[in-house]
């Protein structure tokens, strides 16, 4: 086992750092459509410096070969088959976003491998100001337009202050990051406006932290304590003046994070 490592577990790319014997998965959101961790887990892993003494982290990618139609339950069990392929058999989640979904997916069909579940910036099901959102950027990528998703998708998740440091990068967004296709990308936002577990999540029987924005414009300011309202046990976490990218704005979340799958 490397300390750090790149690899491909049932179709689904990974990268892994830290040499403890607590596993933490971690499932990003809708970007993960555009661009996979393939080969970028150097700079992925400082976030987690801190915690690698008793953590294994590993954070997965789609399947690469993604299909339009595929479920949010149909990428809970790619990650189950791959967990498998790993040996990894018990563990927590982080899930962020869209990645949220498919962690409380996992949580309803793997109960007994889910030791510790956290949900950020997710939702229990789609809602109006999701379904916006993720219907625009359709639009978008049938325009091939990638600049005008990047900026779209930073003024709906940043501060102004963050932002007006961000601006700076705007004319050169649409040259960064932008993929062949946009295949990948239609199968997550579909996959999305397609989920619901409004009536079943409430069966998650993992220690849950949800953790959500104030001012999230993405899934909406309503999503997290909905999700809270849900799960019957579970401990929420607001910031109150962040929004979507709380996760990258705050200087505590991952703090938070593992003092809650340690706890």
């Amino acid at each position: 086992m490397k300390f750090i490592e790149s690899g491909t577990a049932f179709g689904m790319d990974y990268a892994a750092f830290g040499m403890g014997d607590r596993a933490l998965i971690v499932l990003p959101g809708l970007s993960d459509g555009l661009a996979t961790v393939r080969g970028k887990a150097l700079a992925l892993v400082a976030p987690y410096i801190p915690h690698l003494k008793d953590h294994r982290v590993y954070m997965f990618s789609r399947r690469i070969d993604l299909k339009i139609g595929d479920s949010i339950d149909v990428m809970a069990r790619d990650q189950l088959r791959a967990l498998d392929e790993l040996q990894v058999e018990k563990f927590s989640v982080l899930g962020v976003s869209e990645g949220g979904m498919i962690a409380a997916s996992i949580a309803l069909l793997a109960p007994e491998r889910v030791e510790r579940l956290v949900l950020a910036v997710s939702a229990a099901g789609v809602n109006d100001t999701l379904r916006e959102n993720i219907s625009r950027w359709l639009e978008l990528a049938d325009r091939g337009d990638h600049g005008a998703i990047m900026r779209d998708t930073a003024e709906k998740s940043y501060s102004e202050g963050y932002l007006r440091a961000m601006r700076k990068m705007y004319p050169v967004l649409g040259l960064i990051g932008k993929p062949k296709s946009y295949d990948r990308f239609r199968a997550n936002c579909e996959a999305i406006i397609a989920f619901d577990k409004r009536g079943e999540i409430g069966k998650i029987s993992s220690p849950t932290l949800i953790i959500g924005g104030g001012r999230d414009k993405i899934v909406g300011a309503d999503a997290s304590p909905e999700l809270h309202s849900l799960i019957p046990g579970s401990e929420m976490y607001l910031y109150p003046d962040l929004g979507h990218g709380l996760y990258e704005e705050s200087g505590d979340f991952y703090k938070k994070v593992f003092e809650f799958i340690d706890s």
